[in-house]
């Protein structure tokens, strides 16, 4: 059979773009590291344009952009592991950029904080090349990326570095979905779990904060005040939503809890915003569901495009 059908022209082309090297570090053994992004965005018809140097697309303008920030404990995964899961936000008119940060056994913290932060600024130097608003930049992270995001939130001073050292770091929104932000607290309830012999841990050097912090397992405690973002609130703090499954093993949700009770105690309840996940687990389902995604977006579009204010 033949058909003619007319889908008009509503949606835009998305494209991705794989493997940008956005900083040059060194791991904990001095060796060599580079660091790479993703980016996914509505800029246009790129096969036209690589094989007839032309682009029907009409540019609709740059766009806000948005980091996200993967988890896995700090340990380290592939910076495209949840990228579908934010194909949403590029959909909707924002550059998502996808990131890959040292890993705790590549480099102890602040070493994430800072490479988020060198992203942020390369991204900035690159906006003309990739159709970005260099004035509009948020960042979304799950569990140990919500812990970076929410310290990305503070936009506190002294975790940049000389590299893109003419463009700035800080934020105008972030999201933190479930993260451990209050690390502390974190390694004190593994502390209590190490005395169950089923528990996979037995020491604080062996946990997921252990090994991000580093160094002597008896100071661990007291410095683990320095790594988390829930002692670091500012007037700088820009607009925060953070989002916790009621459910959740692994981060628990009091966490969160305390976070927004600090952040509505230091007077910025109106950055602020809590979404308590109902039986939301460590990432499950839940956490990415149309509704989910929906307060995600509303929050993004009023804080990084002004819509709804």
């Amino acid at each position: 059979m033949r058909y003619i059908i007319d889908p008009g022209q509503e949606r835009r082309s998305i494209n991705f773009i794989d493997n940008i090297c956005y900083s040059q570090v060194k791991d904990l053994e001095g060796r060599p590291l580079d660091l790479h992004l993703s980016l996914m965005a509505q800029n246009g018809n790129s096969e036209m344009r690589l094989a007839s140097g032309a682009d029907d697309e009409v540019s609709t303008g740059r766009q806000p952009l948005i980091v996200w920030i993967n988890g896995a404990g700090w340990r380290g995964c592939d910076k495209n592991l949840m990228a579908a899961e934010m194909e949403f936000l590029a959909e909707a008119g924002y550059a998502v950029a996808c990131i890959y940060y040292r890993s705790s056994a590549q480099g102890h913290f602040p070493d994430q904080l800072i490479d988020c932060k060198t992203a942020v600024r390369f991204l900035r130097a690159h906006a003309d090349e990739y159709g970005i608003d260099p004035r509009h930049v948020g960042t979304i992270g799950r569990s140990a990326g919500g812990h970076l995001s929410a310290w990305m939130a503070m936009n506190t001073d002294g975790y940049d570095t000389g590299e893109w050292g003419d463009q700035l770091s800080e934020v105008q929104a972030a999201v933190d979905m479930f993260g451990p932000v209050d690390i502390r607290r974190c390694n004190e309830i593994e502390v209590e779990n190490f005395k169950n012999p089923a528990h996979r841990w037995h020491s604080l050097g062996e946990t997921h904060g252990g090994a991000l912090l580093g160094g002597d397992e008896a100071t661990m405690l007291e410095r683990s005040d320095d790594a988390s973002p829930i002692f670091s609130m500012s007037e700088k703090m820009c607009p925060i939503t953070i989002l916790h499954g009621d459910q959740d093993p692994l981060v628990s949700v009091e966490i969160s809890e305390d976070f927004y009770r600090r952040i509505v105690e230091a007077g910025f309840e109106d950055r602020a915003d809590l979404y308590i996940v109902k039986n939301g687990g460590h990432g499950t389902r839940e956490l990415f569901q149309p509704m989910t995604k929906q307060v995600i977006l509303d929050f993004f579009n009023r804080h990084l495009k002004g819509e709804g204010t």
